[in-house]
C-alpha cells in the first residue's frame, strides 16, 4: 500500500441522508443553489481534497420526502471549474440512456474547461421512471445493460484516442492547423452503436477524462478491470473491503493493465464534529427526520422482501434473504449488506442507522480525531486507496470533515498538504493517456 491516501468528497446535497432537509438550519432547496455549491468547492480545495464528486439519475425519483436529481453534474462541474484552480471534478453519467458520441465530447470539453481536472463516473441505470423518460416500458436487463456499457465504453475510449499526438500543427505561415493523417475515424460497428468518428476535439491536458466505475455485479466488475480508473464502492465489512480491492486488481491484471493503474475508493458517510459528544448529538437529531416507515419499506425492497412482512425493529437473518440478489437495488450495496448480515442479524431500524438512511454506505461517526482513526485502521489494512467521503448532513458534514479530520490526517503523513501535480490524473498518483500537450504556434516571423 502507499503511505498516502486519496479523498473525494461528495456534494450530495442535502446529504446522503436524504431527510437532512428536515432540520430547521437547512435551507430545503440547496440542492439547486450554484452558490452553495461555489462554497463547498472552495472549502474542498482549501483542504487539497483530490475531487468533489456529484451522483446523478435521470430521472425525479420519489420526490416527496427529499429532492433526487439536481442540476446536471457535467453542467454544474463545468461552473465550479471555473471558480477554483486544482480540484478535480467527477461528474456522474449514464450509459444506458446516452449515447458515448455526446457524452466523449462533453467531458473531454470539461477537461479542456478544468485544464486536465475532469473524471466521468459511468453507470448503468434501472430505475423504472428513467426508462420511462427515454420512451422504453420498462429498463433493459441488467446483462444488457453491461452489454452496452462495455460497448460504450469501448466507443468512448476510441474516440477520445482518435487524435495522434503532433496531430495539432498550428502553422499560421503555412495555414495548416492539424495534420489530418493523425486523426482517425474509429469506424466502431457493434450490437448497440455504429459511431464513425473522430471527435471533434483533440485530447486535454491530462489526455482523456478520468474514467470511475461504481458497478459492483460482475459486468460492473468485468467493466471495472478493462476501463476505469478508479473504483468507487461499497462495503460494511473489512474483510468485504479487502477482497474487492484485490478481485479488482487481479481483474485489471487479467486485462493486460497493471494492478496500480485502478486505484479502490471506498464510500464512507460521515457524521463528524469537534467532539464526538457533538457529533453524536448531531447524529440523534438527523435520525429524527428519518420517517421509519417509508425507509424500512425501501430496505425490505432492497433485499428482495415483502415490505408488508417487515417492521423496524424485526430482526432480518442472512437466511432470510431470497439467494440472488434483488433487480431493484444496486448489487453492490446488497452484496455489502448481505455481509454484514452474515456477522448476525440486525433490525431495518439498526440497516438504517447504520448507513444513514439506509442507502448502504457504511457509517462513521466521532471527533476529526476517530474519523482518521476508522480511514486510517481501513486503509492500512488494504481496504482500499482512497475514501469518497460522504457528509450525512451535507450542510454541516462536508465542512467539518475538511476542518476536523483532514488537519489530522495530514498530521499522520496519510494525507497530502498540496497537490502533487495540475492535473487530476497527477494527483490521483494515474498515468497520463494519450496526447498532453499543445505544439507551439509559429506565425512564420520568429514567434511561438
Amino acid at each position: 500500500m502507499p503511505e498516502q491516501f486519496h479523498v473525494n468528497l461528495s456534494l450530495l446535497t442535502p446529504g446522503q441522508l436524504r431527510t437532512a432537509w428536515r432540520l430547521p438550519e437547512r435551507d430545503p432547496f440547496a440542492y439547486l443553489d450554484v452558490g452553495h455549491f461555489r462554497r463547498l468547492a472552495r472549502i474542498a480545495e482549501d483542504a487539497k481534497v483530490h475531487a468533489v464528486f456529484l451522483g446523478d439519475s435521470p430521472a425525479a425519483g420519489a420526490i416527496e420526502q427529499a429532492p433526487s436529481s439536481g442540476i446536471d453534474p457535467p453542467i454544474l462541474m463545468s461552473h465550479l471549474a471555473a471558480t477554483t484552480e486544482r480540484i478535480g471534478f467527477v461528474a456522474t453519467s449514464t450509459t444506458t440512456y446516452n449515447h458515448p458520441y455526446n457524452l466523449a465530447r462533453r467531458y473531454l470539453a470539461l477537461d479542456h474547461v478544468s485544464g486536465g481536472r475532469g473524471a466521468v463516473n459511468f453507470v448503468t441505470t434501472y430505475a423504472p421512471d428513467a426508462a420511462a423518460n427515454f420512451g422504453w416500458a420498462e429498463p433493459p436487463p441488467k446483462e444488457e445493460r453491461y452489454r452496452r456499457a462495455t460497448e460504450f465504453l469501448e466507443v468512448v475510449t476510441r474516440l477520445w484516442g482518435s487524435w495522434e499526438e503532433g496531430a495539432l500543427v498550428g502553422d499560421q505561415s503555412s495555414g495548416r492547423w492539424a495534420d489530418p493523417a493523425k486523426v482517425h475515424a474509429i469506424d466502431y460497428h457493434g450490437e448497440f452503436f455504429d459511431v464513425r468518428g473522430p471527435l471533434s476535439i483533440p485530447p486535454s491536458p491530462q489526455g482523456r477524462p478520468v474514467i470511475v466505475q461504481a458497478g459492483g455485479s460482475e459486468g460492473g466488475l468485468r467493466l471495472a478491470g478493462c476501463f476505469a480508473d478508479v473504483v468507487f464502492t461499497v462495503a460494511q465489512t473489512k474483510a468485504k473491503a479487502v477482497a474487492f480491492r484485490e478481485d479488482i486488481r487481479r481483474r485489471a491484471v487479467a486485462a493486460g493493465r497493471e494492478p496500480e493503474a485502478v486505484k479502490v475508493s471506498l464510500g464512507v458517510v460521515v457524521v463528524t464534529d469537534e467532539t464526538e459528544a457533538a457529533a453524536r448529538r448531531r447524529e440523534h437529531r438527523l435520525y429524527e427526520t428519518i420517517a421509519i416507515g417509508s425507509a424500512t419499506a425501501a430496505v425490505a425492497r432492497g433485499l428482495g422482501l415483502d415490505p408488508a412482512d417487515l417492521g423496524p425493529d424485526d430482526l432480518i437473518h442472512r437466511g432470510d434473504l431470497p439467494d440472488q440478489p434483488a433487480g431493484s437495488a444496486p448489487e453492490g450495496f446488497q452484496i455489502s449488506t448481505r455481509a454484514l448480515l452474515e456477522e448476525g442479524p440486525l433490525t431495518p431500524r439498526q440497516l438504517i442507522y447504520r448507513s444513514a438512511g439506509g442507502g448502504g454506505h457504511r457509517l462513521v461517526v466521532g471527533s476529526g480525531r476517530q474519523v482518521a482513526d476508522d480511514l486510517e485502521d481501513w486503509f492500512t489494512a488494504g481496504a482500499a486507496d482512497g475514501f469518497t467521503v460522504m457528509g450525512a448532513d451535507t450542510g454541516a458534514d462536508f465542512e467539518n470533515f475538511a476542518r476536523h479530520v483532514v488537519p489530522v490526517l495530514q498530521a499522520r503523513g496519510l494525507f497530502h498538504r498540496d497537490y502533487e501535480g495540475a492535473t487530476l490524473r497527477e494527483n490521483y498518483g494515474l498515468p497520463q493517456s494519450g496526447q498532453t500537450a499543445r505544439p507551439a504556434v509559429s506565425n512564420g516571423a520568429g514567434r511561438a
